[in-house]
């Protein structure tokens, strides 16, 4: 079931206000660390993220990066899929994106949620596994993003099925990054030959210090 999560929803919540020491900013985007209270406090209420949404991922930089550079249309209806603490939908969401987060682990979309608020942006959550998207779900999507999901072999068919699903959609672009992992290279390598994908290293300098591969797919 899809939740609409305004940034007003935590204004009465308590949580703190920021240290300094404690978060980062990235592209315009406020990021709290995991040491911060309030993430200390999201654990308590909801639990530890199960399905490696514990922490930030750093393919995030780069997805965040490669949309500076090939920016998505103002009003654009994105999904990011396994979005764990959603740091790259909360950036579409201040360039003028209407933002649905998805991950199959409940108890990392009030991480989402709470960064949403910090960062002033409405978003909406949807808590299922990508491999059950059908194309009618999304075919209310313009762009589908995702950073660091496709990580074990047994990733490559379902994560492939989806993008070819996308495509079959109306989905009118998909922009993947990963830190070229082998099974991430699979399924983008596949996808460049049936799909007509594009691939290319993307490298981004200090403060940053990352680099790995994007997967962009548009519709011709």
């Amino acid at each position: 079931m899809m939740r609409r999560f305004s940034s007003n929803s935590f204004s009465e919540s308590g949580f703190s206000e920021m240290s300094a020491q404690q978060q980062r900013e990235a592209f315009g985007v406020t990021l709290l660390t995991n040491s911060h209270k309030d993430i200390r406090r999201l654990r308590q209420q909801h639990g530890a993220p199960s399905i490696h949404g514990n922490k930030f991922w750093k393919s995030t930089y780069l997805l965040m990066d490669y949309l500076k550079e090939f920016p998505i249309p103002n009003g654009a209806r994105v999904l990011e899929l396994g979005c764990g603490w959603g740091i790259a939908g909360i950036y579409c969401a201040k360039h003028g994106a209407h933002v649905t987060g998805l991950d199959a682990d409940p108890a990392v979309l009030p991480y989402f949620e709470h960064h949403a608020q910090l960062n002033e942006v409405s978003v909406a959550t949807l808590c299922m596994r990508y491999e059950k998207l059908t194309k009618q779900i999304l075919s209310e999507f313009d762009v589908v993003i995702a950073a660091d999901i496709c990580f074990w072999d047994e990733m490559v068919n379902p994560l492939y099925n989806l993008v070819r699903r996308c495509t079959q959609a109306g989905v009118q672009r998909i922009v993947m990054t990963d830190p070229a992992r082998p099974p991430f290279s699979e399924m983008a390598e596949r996808a460049v030959e049936k799909l007509g994908a594009e691939l290319e290293v993307w490298s981004i300098p200090h403060p940053y210090n990352t680099s790995g591969l994007v997967m962009d797919w548009q519709i011709d």
